[in-house]
Order: structure tokens, then sequence, then C-alpha cells
């Protein structure tokens, strides 16, 4: 199913195409595909044509141009993988932490690590693009899926029905897009929906306030109309995602408003951990090439799919994949033909676990490594990370023979998440702390393999080291951090953090990033964040 999805989106790639060429005020367009520039309409009458748009807006999360890997990227000024969204969340969310830091001199590259980033960075800049260019393409799906369109054409009832779903989709997809706005800059942003004209207006830039609601309102909304939980097929998104990102919100609110909305969060999360998703019982499983069917997609609320024949890019899991292996590790036991030789973990992360444990989460590439890093732009100082690979659980090589691309899908949110998110909440708010510790205990004894993770008690400061255990690597971190009053500042500091050996405080003011120049200068409504 998931190769039969992005046959669909690369179909989708063109249906977009073609739509955004009907809102350019009649326009001559060259007609690269030779498809004699087919209005909208005479696309729109095959019936397929609105689940193969859809499943563009899905390998949109995955794919970075219309061929891949190199060749007609959606986002110029950019090497091209290191436009495409995951790759760009990665950056911004675990380069900035205790996590992950990376050896590479590519432009600012380092200046995550260090705190140093600016407005005019080249990265930032590629990430605020890709979230705008999504948002773009889901509100373009949406104009032309209404009843009006809809009844132009003469969709039929069953079909109809179904489009109603891909609709609520979209709208999540696009509200996932505007959450990232909001926890990388704020929400500060123009917020365009597909109500808005389609010729050229400068939107007005709306407050954090008014981004969180937008997002409330619209996973509200679209519940009833997604599919019910673990009804839909691979890897679209059930009622379930709808509520993982709800509590994603309320979980975060104190940072985004200065509300706190905890106390919210906790009945959508014990409706998530009761809809039928379940933990995998082997933790290295959930990050395969085949882990769309060895059972990690039981316990994956939500996933970005790659494929290695079919979203050929040098960002998500193939970048997840090649980057973390150099020095004497053995790219082939990775499924690729040559590690990249860039990304590391710092000490702080590794004393998360203690010295000899049986913690698999522990994936630490030991050999010829040096825990502590005295040179950033030396990859053996450092411990590499083997948490991502190109194999099946059989250990075979994932499609793509070369070794170049990878199968891995990666995992957005899954319910190990949710268990975590569920005791911190609990912590905070003086919920059921006895299944909370219950809970925690579930995710840390399938990761021990028995009972030797059982803690007999939780504290928050345990909570935010165990999803770092738990969760490394996939995004979250600077999040947590944030929420947890340690991404910036002197209360926690982390090898290179502050540009310095041991770690230093840094500005508050780097809890968000800034809006790009290039955005500043395309759109005069906007006005920086603060510090930058």
């Amino acid at each position: 199913m998931k190769k039969i999805s992005f046959k669909f989106a690369r179909l989708g790639v063109l249906l977009l195409a073609i739509s955004f060429t009907s809102c350019l005020d009649d326009l001559e367009q060259n007609d690269p595909q030779n498809v004699n520039n087919p209005s909208v309409d005479d696309v729109y009458n095959n019936p397929e044509s609105y689940k193969m748009t859809l499943a563009k807006l899905y390998a949109g999360l995955a794919t970075t141009g219309q061929n891949g890997p190199t060749d007609a990227p959606d986002i110029t000024g950019i090497d091209e993988g290191f436009s495409q969204y995951i790759r760009g969340i990665y950056v911004m969310n675990e380069l900035t932490t205790d996590e992950a830091i990376i050896g590479w001199n590519d432009q600012s590259i380092k200046d995550f690590h260090f705190h140093t980033w600016s407005a005019g960075d080249v990265f930032i800049n590629a990430t605020f693009s890709r979230l705008d260019f999504q948002v773009k393409n889901c509100n373009e799906f949406l104009r032309q899926t209404t009843d009006e369109k809809l009844n132009s054409r003469n969709v039929d009832d069953a079909l109809r029905a179904e489009i109603q779903t891909y609709r609520a989709e979209a709208r999540f997809l696009r509200a996932y897009t505007y959450w990232h706005f909001l926890d990388l800059f704020g929400g500060r942003v123009g917020l365009v929906t597909e109500n808005d004209p389609t010729d050229f207006f400068l939107p007005e830039q709306v407050t954090s306030q008014q981004m969180f609601e937008f997002i409330e309102d619209e996973l509200t909304e679209i519940y009833p109309e997604l599919k019910a939980p673990r009804t839909n097929e691979y890897p679209r998104i059930d009622q379930v995602a709808a509520l993982m990102l709800r509590a994603k919100l309320y979980m975060n609110a104190r940072v985004y408003t200065g509300v706190e909305r905890y106390s919210d969060a906790l009945p959508l999360l014990t409706e998530i951990i009761n809809s039928g998703y379940s933990l995998h019982t082997n933790y290295d499983e959930l990050f395969l090439a085949d882990n769309d069917r060895n059972g990690a997609q039981n316990e994956v609320i939500f996933a970005v799919a790659f494929d290695g024949l079919y979203t050929k890019t040098f960002g998500g899991t193939t970048f997840l994949v090649h980057a973390p292996v150099g020095g004497t590790m053995n790219p082939a036991e990775f499924g690729i033909n040559g590690g990249w030789a860039g990304i590391r973990t710092t000490s702080a992360f590794v004393n998360k676990f203690p010295v000899g444990t049986s913690d698999s989460r522990a994936n630490f590439h030991t050999d010829g490594q040096t825990l502590e890093i005295a040179d950033v732009g030396n990859f053996n100082h450092g411990y590499a990370v083997e948490k991502f690979k190109n194999v099946d659980v059989n250990g075979n090589q994932g499609s793509d023979a070369s070794g170049d691309f990878v199968d891995t899908d990666f995992p957005i949110f899954r319910l190990a998440d949710a268990y975590l998110m569920y005791a911190e909440c609990a912590l905070r708010t003086g919920g059921n702390t006895g299944l909370a510790l219950t809970y925690v205990n579930q995710v840390r004894n399938r990761a021990f393999g028995g009972t030797l993770g059982t803690v007999g008690s939780i504290d928050l400061n345990f909570i935010l080291d165990e999803r770092a255990r738990e969760l490394h690597w996939e995004g979250h971190r600077r999040t947590d951090l944030i929420r947890f009053n340690k991404f910036t500042g002197g209360s926690y500091v982390w090898p290179w953090k502050g540009n310095t050996p041991n770690g230093s405080p840094t500005p508050s003011y780097r809890n968000l990033f800034p809006l790009p120049s290039n955005a500043l200068a395309a759109n005069p409504n906007l006005v920086q964040n603060p510090g930058y």
C-alpha cells in the first residue's frame, strides 16, 4: 500500500501543478509534461485524481521536488536534500540540543548546536519555505474539493463521501504544518487558508494565540470526518493522529500562549492509549526498513513513509541512516553503500544511560569514538548513534539495490510517546500517578526486555530524561527542553551549547527561531521575533 500511495503521489505532483496554473490570471504556461495543458476540471474528471492529489500532500513531507532526488526542486537556493521537510525539522529540533551534533562545514550548519543562528540562515529559510509550500499545496487541494466544485463535476455520492475524508486529512496535514510554524517561529506568520485570494496579496501577521486557536479549532472540527482508529490505509492518518496533535498543542500551551492546558491533554491521551494501538515488542524494529509491516505499525500513530525507489531524497531517513555512519562502522550493517560521517551525540545524552546498561535504546557505537568532543569537525569525537537502519528484521537491505536511498519510515507520533505524555501530565496536574508509573514501566520494560527496567517512582526530571532515552532523534527534544525551561539559559548546558566545549548559557530569545530575512523582505506586514 505504501508503494501504491507513492504511485498516486507522483501523479499528484502534476495535478497540483495544474491546479496552481489555474490560479495565475491567464498567464501562458510551458507544458514540460506534454499533457497539452488540460483544464483542472478535465483532470478531475478522473475519480482517482482526488486520491492522487491527497497522496501528494502526504508525499510533501517526504519528497523534495517534482522528480527527485536532485532535479526540479520545490525549494531553490539550497541543496535539494537540505530542503526536505523531516531533515529541516531534525536540524532545528535535534541539532540544537544535547542529542545531536554535526561535524560538517556546510554553510551555517554548526550554528544550530552552538545556538548562534541568525535571520539570514539558509537552513532556517529552507525549512520556513518548505512549511509555506506544504500549506499552499493543502490549501489548493481544499479549493478543488469544495461542494461547489464537486457539484460542477457531477461527483457521485460514494466518491463525495471519500473526498470529505480526504479534505479532513488535508486539513490535518495543514494544521500539522502550522503547528511547526507555531513551535519553531511562534506562529507569527501569515495564516492563509483556502478561503483567501489566489492572486497576489500580503497576508497579515497573526499572534501566537491566534495560530494556537486556529490549529485547535481545525483539529476539533475535522475529528468526526476522519476515519476511526486503525481503519485507514497506511500511512494515512486517522482520528487518533488528530487527538495526538491536539494533546501536543495542549502540552506546550504555556510556551505558546502563557496558559497551562495539561489538564486538557489528559483525557485526549487516555483516549489515545485506549484506541487500539499497542507497543511493539522490539524497540529496534521501530526504525528498520520494514517498519511499515513488521509490527511497528501497531504502535506508530502517524508516520512519514519513505521508499528507496519511489521517494528518492537526500533528506528524511536517507539522511538519518547515512549521516551518522562513519569511522569503524560498517555501512552494510545499515543497508547502505557508505556513510556520510556527520552526526554524533554528546556525553550529556550518553550519560542518561548508566554504564553497562541493558537498555536497548542505548544504541551507541563506541569503537574508535571518544565520549567527549574536543573537535566538533572530527567524526570520531562523540559517540555515534545506531538508531535508523535500512535493513529489515532479517538483515536484508531495503528496495534500492544501490544502497543510496532507504525504505525506513519516520515515526511522527507513536504510542510510547503518548504513555510518557500521560505520565508528565499526571505529575503536573496531580492526576493518576499510579497509572502514570505503570505506563512508564511498560515503555521501559520493552526497552530492557523485561522487568530490569522497572522503576518504583517518577518525577518530572525523570520524565524529561526518559523522553530523551525513548524518543531521541525523532524531532521532540527541543520542544521538550523548552517546556521544561532547559533549552536556553544556564539551568542545563551540554557540550558545545553556546559554542564552548563544556557548554554555556544562551539567551532565552533563542527559544524561537527568527523569521527568515527573505520572508521579511517579501512581506512588510511581518515583524521579526524579539531578539533578532
